[in-house]
């Protein structure tokens, strides 16, 4: 194979040669395609195995292009970096549900794309377990995208970029809706965020010095948030119920529409909190839209009830977490400490 699975100390993912505008298709055939994936040594271990998807530089390449590419939808004006903007951490900053065609408002706010290869759940859900197949969910869903497989892959056949493009990454002729898919989970793969003040910190790299109050949020993020924001990508990958007041609207009953099981009513999936300085508003159903006002939720107002996590309900009877003002305010520093800039601002994305 020729991807490489490397741990570098302080490294995240090194793409080049992927800006849409620049790449001369013709000379895709001369290049090398071979791809370094870096894992990160803070990290866990790769969830994506690459299994029957070797990542190659063309196959990256031809995941972004597809990202960014309107023509996925019905009347070719809405893209998957439409909801997944790369200055917000590839979220819909400022949007608590995101616009799909013709206006329509969808029912929850778009999470960030980054550090997909480390999960195996995807969706707040959890609708998706396939990498793959997650790009499937947005096409065909009536309010965002709208349309079908066959017929975007004859949208594309008549591109002359995208028929080279599919022959460089898969050898492809044809142009099948399966190469589609693959190139698309390659492209997210990539997106990989590992390189905050945060991990400069964790791995001693410079740039990683935190101040005594970046520290003291650090303890305090320890001791009442690690069990759900758990390991350095800041998620378990869990489904819980946090104690959400239900929107008597939405009625949105989370993972229990996937599974159908009592106890995963209004459970949603654990957030990461990487970049979360980029990507309000918060929660599943954007209605918080400040991280002051997410903290003073678990402080003052988590709702109990039969499907509560019993990490929300103290010995005592209180629910919540309890966190003075200074408290409060250490938290909200440290969670600076996890933006990305590099990851952010990064060209090649």
């Amino acid at each position: 194979m020729r991807i490489k699975l490397v741990l570098l100390l302080g490294v995240g993912v090194f793409l080049s040669n992927c800006s849409t505008e620049d790449t001369n298709y013709n000379e895709l055939d001369k290049e090398g395609d071979g791809y370094s994936f870096v894992v990160p040594t803070n990290f866990p271990e790769l969830k994506y195995k690459f299994v029957n998807n070797e990542i190659t530089k063309s196959g990256v390449e031809l995941g972004k292009k597809l990202f960014h590419d309107p023509r996925l939808s019905e009347d070719n004006t809405v893209s998957c970096a439409s909801c997944h903007d790369k200055k917000a951490a590839f979220s819909d900053r400022g949007k608590a549900f995101s616009i799909g065609l013709e206006g329509q408002v969808g029912k929850r706010n778009a999470p960030p794309i980054q550090n997909m290869a480390f999960n195996d759940e995807y969706f707040y859900d959890g609708a998706s377990n396939n990498l793959e197949m997650v790009s499937i969910v947005p096409i065909h869903n009536p309010v965002e995208m709208r349309e079908t497989l066959p017929t975007i892959m004859d949208k594309l056949r008549d591109d002359q970029s995208y028929q080279i493009l599919f022959n460089k990454a898969y050898k492809d002729v044809k142009m099948t809706t399966t190469s589609m898919l693959k190139a698309l989970a390659q492209y997210m793969t990539v997106l990989v965020s590992s390189n905050s003040k945060y991990d400069k910190y964790i791995r001693n790299e410079p740039g990683g010095e935190l101040s005594s109050t970046e520290l003291h949020g650090l303890t305090l993020y320890r001791q009442n948030c690690a069990s759900c924001h758990a390991t350095d990508l800041f998620t378990d990958n869990s489904f819980r119920n946090n104690g959400l007041r239900v929107n008597p609207v939405l009625d949105d009953k989370g993972r229990y529409e996937v599974t159908g099981q009592e106890e995963d009513k209004y459970a949603f999936k654990v957030s990461s909190l990487r970049n979360v300085a980029f990507t309000e508003p918060y929660m599943h159903d954007g209605r918080f839209k400040t991280l002051e006002e997410v903290i003073d939720f678990y402080r003052f107002s988590v709702q109990d009830s039969p499907t509560l996590d019993p990490l929300l309900k103290q010995s005592d009877g209180t629910l919540g977490i309890q966190f003075s003002e200074e408290e409060k305010k250490a938290l909200l520093t440290f969670l600076e400490t996890l933006t990305d800039s590099e990851f952010i601002d990064n060209p090649a994305f």
